[in-house]
């Protein structure tokens, strides 16, 4: 089974929905799963050095006050899945190009999920700029990968262009929240849902995965 998410790696759901996934295929040890993590902007015109966290929040909620609201909402909800997120130590909110570059070559290295794992550790956990080209180069040798080849792949405009694409690609689908999981390139999972209801989706896809294999002329 293909599952797609599409995601980016300053979304705390995204985050949420990752353990949200986890579980889910943790209670179905049956299911053959390949997983892939797709680009999306929540902030695509972001500057490339990205901005003061207070002016962000102001920006996008209109106050710290009004942003504290909303982000002890999703502190209490990240709790009950094991993660401890620590918004308070994030001084700046960074454009996550870079980031979704980094994951795209995370792929060949094949260890895409460790870095977005590690990307969302450092950022919500530590409070990392995770915009910052030295911030990337460590998390890439964290999650296995070269970190020489990537720094100097940071150091250029490899792939930039691609991320935008498939951003916008994203957009053309109707995706304009994340996170969205597509299973099978069929069914789509909006948002940080409980275990049930992937496993509803998922046995939709094995269901017409076997009515396909059985209606196929034999060989």
């Amino acid at each position: 089974m293909q599952i797609d998410i599409v995601s980016d790696t300053i979304c705390p759901w995204c985050y949420i929905g990752k353990r949200k996934l986890e579980s889910a295929l943790n209670d179905r040890p049956d299911i053959e799963v390949e997983l892939g993590w797709r680009p999306f902007q929540l902030n695509p015109h972001m500057p490339a050095e990205g901005m003061d966290r207070a002016e962000y929040l102001r920006a996008k909620f209109g106050g710290e006050d009004r942003a504290a609201q909303i982000y002890d909402a999703v502190a209490q909800a990240g709790l009950a899945v094991g993660i401890e997120f620590a918004f308070d130590r994030v001084e700046r909110t960074p454009s996550t190009l870079d980031s979704h570059r980094l994951i795209r070559w995370a792929t060949t290295a094949g260890c895409q999920d460790a870095v977005v794992e590690e990307l969302f550790r450092r950022y919500f956990l530590e409070g990392a700029d995770i915009g910052d080209a030295g911030v990337l180069t460590s998390v890439a040798a964290a999650g296995g990968m070269d970190a020489g080849l990537v720094a100097d792949l940071l150091a250029g405009d490899a792939d930039l262009e691609l991320i935008r694409r498939e951003d916008a690609m994203a957009r053309q689908m109707g995706i304009n929240g994340v996170p969205c999981f597509i299973i099978d390139r069929k069914y789509a999972i909006s948002g940080a849902q409980d275990a049930p209801v992937f496993h509803k989706v998922f046995d939709l896809a094995l269901n017409e995965s076997v009515i396909a294999e059985e209606a196929a002329p034999a060989g």
